[in-house]
Formats: C-alpha cells, structure tokens, sequence
C-alpha cells in the first residue's frame, strides 16, 4: 500500500472504540485528513507522543478508501511547550484551532497551514500580547477568504489622507471621511500591519499600540463577525 509522509498540525482529536483516535489534520499540501490512529491511548502507543496538541508532527499514513486514513508514524517536530504554560495563551490556541477548522474547507490552500503554525509559535513567545495575536489572526483568516477591507481610499475614491479623520462603512468595508471620525491615520497604520502578511512579533512594535487596539477592538470584532464563521 501506498505511504505518504507529511507535516500535519492536529485540529480535532476523537476517542474511537477502546485504544484508538480519531485526528483531524490540516496539512501543507494534503488538505485536511482524517486519521485513524490505532492503539495510540494505550501506554506504551509509540503514536502517542508524536500527536500533541500545538505542534507541527511529521507522519506517515496510508489512504483509505473512504474518509479516514491510516496513521502508520507520527514524530513531533516543533512543540510549543510554552502555550500550554498560560492559560490565557492555551485557551487562544484552542479559539485559533476552532477558526481555521471552521473558516476552511476539506482542501485548504498552503497558507492556512502557515497561519496556524505562525500562530502558535506568536503565542509560544511570551512577551506578544495574546490580544495582539488574537486580532492578527482573525485579520489574517479574513484576508485570505479575500475579503479584507478598503485600506488605502475611502468611500468617496480619494486616497486616505494623513491629516483626516474617519469612521467606518461596515458593509461597504471601507472607511468614510468624518470631521469627528473615530480613525486616525496611525489606526489605519495598525491595521494595514494586520491585515498584511506581517507577523505579531511586527505588530508588537508599534508605538502605543496597546492603546490603539482597544480603539479598533470593536471595529475588528464586528469584521471578524460579518466575514468569518465562528
């Protein structure tokens, strides 16, 4: 039988019978897969310790002819032991997880496995503010359903300007000139950050950036809520 080898990041693990499990993965170039993995609840299950949660593994399985494949080999490559130190940062990781499994079909493009990946290895260092990663990475699920919001001209066409204020046109996804708007430029900055390929770490440095996310908090949630399924 044919044996294809992967990296994989585990989204879903399902008890089945007495000893096995049930993973569902997203992989590079396989989409998401359904593996069985036999025996791996036993003690001594040489699967077991290759199939942690927040890790990238590296396995081998064999396709099945219906939905679920056979997991043969599972070797941890990277472990982001820190996440799981922080219960904040643990319970993001989960919320991440249910996004991605949520917001993507059975064969995912490559960049939603390297979403998922840079995410957890943003929450595995400490000092980024897990707001920060939070709203990055809706940001960057929105994006890459390629429904990002107009970031460089307004509702009228003109291109935003420094010295401008602005509010936002939820449903026309752009923002419209307000002599009282709620948004500077350097909101605007923040987002265009966010809403690019930038990672969190990159984001983290940006002057008063504390302050400017809880501003866009409510913006960001509301686009999160009409673009994403949660």
């Amino acid at each position: 039988m044919k044996q294809i080898q992967t990296p994989v990041i585990i989204l879903s693990r399902t008890d089945f019978g007495e000893a096995d499990r049930i993973l569902t993965v997203i992989t590079p170039e396989q989409g998401k897969l359904r593996l069985m993995a036999r025996g791996v609840r036993r003690v001594k299950s040489k699967l077991a310790g290759g199939i942690e949660l927040f890790s990238v593994s590296n396995v081998t399985y064999i396709p099945g002819r219906g939905e679920i494949s056979t997991l043969v080999s599972a070797r941890l490559d990277t472990h982001y032991g820190k996440i799981v130190q922080d219960i904040d940062r643990t319970m993001l990781g989960y919320e991440l997880i249910k996004l991605l499994a949520k917001n993507t079909e059975d064969e995912p493009e490559t960049d939603y496995f390297t979403l998922l990946h840079l995410g957890f290895a943003a929450l595995n260092e400490l000092s980024i503010p897990v707001d920060i990663i939070r709203l990055w990475f809706q940001a960057q699920l929105v994006r890459l359903a390629g429904h990002s919001p107009n970031l460089q001209s307004d509702a009228a066409g003109e291109r935003l300007q420094i010295d401008q204020t602005y509010n936002f046109d939820i449903d026309a996804m752009t923002f419209v000139a307000a002599e009282d708007g709620r948004f500077s430029a350097n909101h605007i900055k923040v987002l265009r950050l966010l809403f690019s390929g930038s990672q969190p770490q990159v984001v983290a440095q940006v002057q008063s950036i504390s302050t400017m996310l809880n501003e866009l908090l409510p913006l960001l949630r509301t686009i999160s809520q009409t673009q994403l399924r949660s």
